[in-house]
């Protein structure tokens, strides 16, 4: 069973961040040059919340707010469900559906140490999946030349 750690094994290190009161321009300039959906948000190297870009067409668009003139903490999630790198995959794919959400920061001893989206998650299972079917199709071969 694939752990979170063996998907951040497959992923790139590093983790993007923002702090609390940068402007929402700025975390949505930094998700468009990075190519992420979300990112966590750190004060003094802690995890005080996460925006992803559905907090900016909810809390901003819908609102009619400016993003220029918007801080980071006036429409982040604050209460963020995480993970942790021994977790396995299939409890994250649990979690991240039963709660809605697409991105999952992961913590080892209070730190951060990556970021998985739900994309990652199914990428990783499919992946499994494959293995579990190759095995079984060369077991089954196997037994037929018996």
């Amino acid at each position: 069973m694939a752990t979170v750690e063996t998907l951040l094994a497959s992923k790139e290190k590093t983790v993007w961040s923002i702090g609390p009161t940068s402007s929402v321009y700025d975390a949505i300039q930094m998700m468009d040059e990075k190519g992420v959906g979300a990112l966590a948000v750190t004060h003094n190297d802690n995890l005080v919340g996460i925006i992803s870009e559905r907090d900016y067409a909810r809390k901003v668009i819908l609102k009619g707010r400016s993003s220029s003139e918007t801080n980071v903490d006036d429409i982040m999630t604050r209460d963020v469900l995480y993970t942790f790198p021994g977790q396995s995959v299939e409890d994250c794919m649990v979690m991240m559906t039963e709660n809605h959400i697409r991105h999952m920061p992961v913590l080892q001893n209070k730190t951060l140490v990556g970021m998985i989206s739900l994309g990652d998650v199914v990428k990783e299972i499919i992946k499994e999946q494959k293995i579990k079917i190759e095995h079984l199709e060369q077991t089954i071969s196997w037994g037929e030349s018996y």
